[in-house]
């Protein structure tokens, strides 16, 4: 049997082991219950979407589940719809220029424009996902004029956010991007 010395790097390493399978176990324990917190819904169709236009499968469903919370028929204030808050103008300006077809499930259809806009976003801004989803959240021409006073040296990434809704909205995304990961990875 494996006996633990007086050696103090000897109870360093048991103290280690310990608190990684307190960890370990307490994250497996947790996570059923995390689940319920964040759901997975439309799975089939974020992962579809997420590879036909080549972004992160978590960001996208951090991102339902923060616009709104896997409710297919919500509806904001701003008369944005589904899944991903999709207002009608730019539902039908991604359908024209993507080559939408507006025959899927309501659902499908709704997560296919906003990972369309989404990754039209994204390439705007060179790649920049926080500038995208300020742009998804706030406008693009809100972010344009915050580009033109005040980004970094290749002009996409904002150096601040003057909506503090807007900023909240990257924050709330990216910490739900992360527990995504956790809760969903492959």
């Amino acid at each position: 049997m494996y006996q633990i010395t007086n050696n103090p790097r000897s109870r360093q390493i048991y103290a280690i082991s310990a608190v990684l399978l307190i960890f370990v176990s307490v994250c497996l324990l947790f996570k059923p219950a995390l689940r319920l917190l964040y759901p997975l819904k439309y799975e089939a169709f974020i992962n579809k979407y997420s590879i036909a236009y080549n972004l992160d499968s978590h960001l996208v469903m951090a991102l339902i589940s923060t616009e709104s919370g896997f409710d297919k028929n919500a509806v904001s204030h701003k008369d944005a719809k589904g899944l991903m808050q999709i207002r009608d103008d730019t539902a039908n300006w991604c359908i024209d220029k993507f080559g939408i077809n507006e025959s899927a499930d309501e659902a499908e259809l709704n997560i296919n424009i906003g990972c369309a806009y989404l990754k039209y976003l994204v390439d705007k801004y060179n790649g920049n996902t926080n500038t995208a989803l300020a742009a998804y959240n706030a406008g693009e021409g809100n972010v344009s004029k915050w580009l033109r006073s005040q980004s970094d040296s290749n002009g996409t990434a904002l150096c601040t956010i003057p909506f503090a809704e807007t900023e909240n909205y990257i924050k709330k995304i990216n910490s739900r991007i992360n527990i995504y990961r956790f809760l969903y990875a492959d």
